[in-house]
């Protein structure tokens, strides 16, 4: 574990002080009525939410999957991605942004003792994770030419990543590079240290605020510590095929969020803001039966998605259990978990996309303005639905119930 001075609030309970799930989720609500505040706006301006990340250290959000044994709160997955969907209901680029770090954690929960345990205590006191693989400009996906090459007693690092998503805000990186012999490895970096620049260049039409961007790295020391080499190429074993699930129905968490928001956005507009058109039957937008209706619609689906999220959560719940136990069922709770939210995650995009369209019918031509940013609400949605294609998910789902074909177990499919 590299030396470095944490960002984390030293004056926060210490990593050895009891953390309940109780007392951070019931946190929450005053939480994310802070990071709400203005977020619309920010995104307009492109205002980077540094102090919402240090809020979620001093609450510890980032610590909910340690298990009670290890000094956490213990937190299932349902739990945590309620918790995520809430923050994501404030701002889905915050919510977003600490998917590299819940990954992070997810991981080392799975791993063997002597690789886990340096990094509990930095989890419990807060610090945040961020990783950064994929490169652009590169033959096909998954190439990797950021570059160690050796240097006296450690290592030269030089390159270039893209899709750092989270990397502005977080204490500690893990990026993937390869030796002159091709050998890949794991970095783990801080952003501060000397030659590299994480930089605000995600230029997306959508997550604005996610520190998507890219992190060049320019003649950087890695001392040998700071290096785990991959002997092997990776493969999908029953951590990667969970964290692989995880990671999918974590975006779907945050889409829930937004839909959440779409639904308060409308409450709000229509109550203080809307006007009826002009052959409507009544002169307040609240008595207005079509719109009554379309905030009903948003509602309805809001709740929708909510159920869809929860029922694919216990789904992985289960499986991390069976893989944790080594339970003679854990490739089919695999399985299962992979397809629920293959299942969760299509029908859950489109009903968030079709709520954010259907904001626009509560007020006419008012209801666009770019004050209020309600197209933050479309252009958030579709951008996390961007990552995997539903159709491929859809196909997946469909070959697995004809003929009981697996899903894919390689590239992070699901």
């Amino acid at each position: 574990m590299s030396a470095h001075t944490s960002r984390g609030d030293s004056s926060s309970p210490a990593a050895s002080a009891r953390l309940s799930v109780t007392a951070i989720l019931g946190g929450l609500p005053g939480l994310t009525a802070v990071i709400a505040k203005d977020a619309a706006q920010r995104e307009r301006d492109r205002e980077l939410p540094y102090a919402a990340f240090d809020l979620i250290r001093k609450a510890r959000i980032g610590t909910l999957r340690v298990p009670e044994h290890l000094g956490g709160p213990g937190a299932t997955v349902r739990q945590l991605m309620e918790a995520i969907a809430q923050l994501a209901a404030a701002d889905s680029n915050v919510a977003h942004a600490l998917r590299s770090h819940f990954n992070f954690v997810e991981t080392i929960l799975l791993a063997p003792d002597e690789k886990r345990a340096p990094y509990i205590e930095a989890i419990l006191r807060g610090e945040i994770f961020g990783g950064a693989h994929t490169e652009v400009g590169t033959t096909r996906p998954g190439e990797i030419r950021t570059r160690l090459t050796k240097q006296g007693d450690g290592y030269r690092l030089d390159g270039h990543k893209y899709y750092a998503t989270g990397a502005l805000y977080a204490d500690r990186l893990f990026i993937t590079a390869v030796d002159e012999n091709g050998r890949a490895a794991s970095v783990e970096i801080e952003p501060g240290r000397a030659g590299v620049d994480v930089r605000d260049d995600w230029d997306g039409m959508g997550q604005r605020l996610t520190s998507s961007g890219s992190i060049a790295f320019s003649n950087v020391r890695i001392a040998p510590g700071d290096i785990q080499w991959r002997d092997a190429p990776e493969r999908e074993d029953e951590t990667g095929r969970h964290t692989a699930t995880f990671r999918q129905l974590y975006l779907a968490a945050c889409e829930v969020g937004i839909v959440r928001n779409i639904l308060s956005d409308a409450l709000d507009f229509v109550r203080t803001k809307a006007r009826t058109i002009t052959h409507s039957h009544t002169d307040n937008a609240v008595d207005d039966v079509f719109v009554q209706r379309t905030v009903g619609t948003i509602a309805a689906r809001s709740f929708a998605v909510d159920s869809l999220l929860q029922t694919a959560a216990d789904r992985i719940d289960l499986a991390h259990g069976a893989v944790l136990e080594k339970d003679p069922a854990t490739d089919r709770l695999l399985t299962e978990s992979a397809i629920g939210t293959a299942k969760a995650q299509s029908v859950i995009g489109e009903l968030a996309l079709a709520a954010a369209t259907s904001i626009f019918d509560t007020g006419g031509g008012s209801a666009t303005s770019r004050t209020l940013n309600f197209d933050r609400h479309w252009r958030n949605i579709r951008t996390i639905l961007g990552h995997n294609p539903v159709d491929y998910k859809l196909r997946a789902v469909g070959a697995h119930a004809l003929k009981g074909e697996p899903p894919p177990l390689s590239g992070g499919f699901f």
